[in-house]
């Protein structure tokens, strides 16, 4: 433990012992406490309750240290650059910086600026940059993730970026991996069957030793047979895919790195991380589409049953009952969230507090809600969504070049952003696909 863990618990005991002194004092004398005593206690408990608190979080910040060192292993310091990076080449990001920043501020663009007389381009300028890494998770709007895109000197391009862009938040429940092949091989569970039953002890050594046999015991009378359970699982071996697009931009906008760093953070690595979404949504496994779980055999179904609450209550129990799982959360199209927050009684009240109500249809049966767009209008899914892994081979990096068609001769550069990662549903069972439409 750490001084600071060792400080607190010290503390927390010396108040616990110094509030059963006084507990036990009152005991021994057979009355109740006195207000002196209970004040003393109300103060040493009060404390105790303080240090406990303080013990948790202490606690809890070594866990994370001690998982931040774990993962950190065979990330090497540049102490040139002040830049740690993997044995890959890609830089690990600090937890301030985003995507853009750390290509701005990397060696790569450094060098490539070097390159421009008086800070710009000219006509005759060759542009060809390495690429540029970042090997990190998208996880909503933390301040060392999605939230570090937020910087003062580019609000102006992302505000106009903004509106054409959704929340992405499936990679907040799903479980987040890591490869270092070009191909995922794992074990799907189709299904299973649970025998298991009280057994007598064997009476008989009659021959043969299983049940079914010639001569064998009938309904195992005496015989001690123990019964055969099943487990059916399918190899599945998934490629690592890339998702990429890119933007042409002129070799002055170039020299311009807040507004570069504005087009990769608000343009460019969020167009990956949307079709991330929609490919482990919709993916159909052909060509260089991911299976997406709308299209994983095994998944189960819950067809419409009276109204919107009744069926999405009934499709949580399949995933309990059937996939002998815990649900995590519910995912709806934007149309079919509203639908349910619509949803009113016999007197016109709605179920979810209406254009008043705090997070409106947030949390749905006791699960969170992902309002998402790739899942189309009239389906949704509830599910264990733990049981579903996304792979991370190689997280957005960054190349710059002219060498694209004509742009050397029209002073025009490309901007490439790509990824690659995989997709895999472990237990298809877990999931239940919903039928929105009466």
């Amino acid at each position: 433990m750490s001084v600071k863990t060792d400080e607190l618990l010290e503390e927390l005991t010396h108040h616990l012992k110094e509030a059963r002194e006084v507990a036990a004092k009152a005991e021994a004398e057979d009355r109740d406490f006195t207000d002196a005593e209970r004040g003393v206690l109300n103060e040493h408990m009060a404390k105790a309750k303080e240090a406990k608190s303080g013990l948790e979080k202490a606690k809890a910040t070594n866990t994370m240290r001690q998982a931040l060192a774990d993962l950190g292993e065979g990330v090497e310091l540049n102490e040139k650059a002040g830049e740690k990076r993997t044995p890959s080449g890609l830089i690990v990001p600090d937890g301030k910086k985003s995507l853009g920043a750390h290509f701005t501020e990397s060696a790569e663009f450094s060098g490539l600026m070097a390159q421009a007389p008086n800070g710009g381009f000219g006509a005759k300028s060759r542009v060809q940059s390495l690429p540029v890494g970042y090997k990190s998770l998208v996880t909503g709007t933390s301040d060392t993730s999605a939230g570090a895109f937020v910087t003062n000197d580019m609000r102006g391009l992302q505000v106009g970026l903004d509106l054409f862009q959704r929340p992405l938040r499936l990679r907040d429940v799903v479980t987040n991996g890591t490869t270092g092949s070009d191909t995922v091989e794992y074990v799907r569970i189709t299904s299973t069957t649970n025998s298991a039953a009280p057994v007598a002890e064997a009476t008989s050594s009659a021959a043969p030793t299983a049940p079914g046999g010639a001569g064998a015991l009938v309904n195992n009378a005496g015989g001690g047979y123990k019964p055969e359970s099943a487990l059916a699982a399918a190899k599945v071996t998934t490629p690592v895919r890339t998702i990429a697009h890119w933007i042409p931009i002129t070799k002055r906008a170039l020299s311009d790195a807040s507004q570069i760093r504005t087009l990769i953070d608000s343009f460019l690595r969020y167009g990956l991380e949307e079709e991330l979404e929609d490919q482990m949504i919709s993916g159909d496994n052909t060509g260089e589409n991911f299976e997406g779980l709308s299209n994983v055999s095994g998944v189960q179904a819950q067809a419409w049953d009276t109204n919107l609450l009744t069926t999405t209550r009934k499709a949580r129990t399949k995933v309990r009952t059937v996939g002998r799982s815990v649900a995590n959360a519910y995912l709806f199209n934007p149309a079919d969230l509203e639908a349910i927050d619509l949803l009113q009684d016999n007197e016109g009240r709605f179920y979810f507090g209406g254009p008043q109500g705090v997070g409106s249809a947030a949390v749905l049966w006791g699960l969170p809600v992902i309002e998402t767009e790739a899942v189309p209008a009239g389906t949704g899914y509830v599910g264990d969504f733990r049981k579903a892994i996304l792979w991370d081979r190689e997280q957005a990096s960054i190349t710059v070049t002219d060498s694209h068609a004509d742009f050397f001769v029209r002073n025009l550069v490309a901007i490439l952003a790509e990824m690659r990662a995989a997709f895999g549903v472990l237990q298809p069972s877990a999931f239940v696909e919903i039928d929105l439409t009466a």
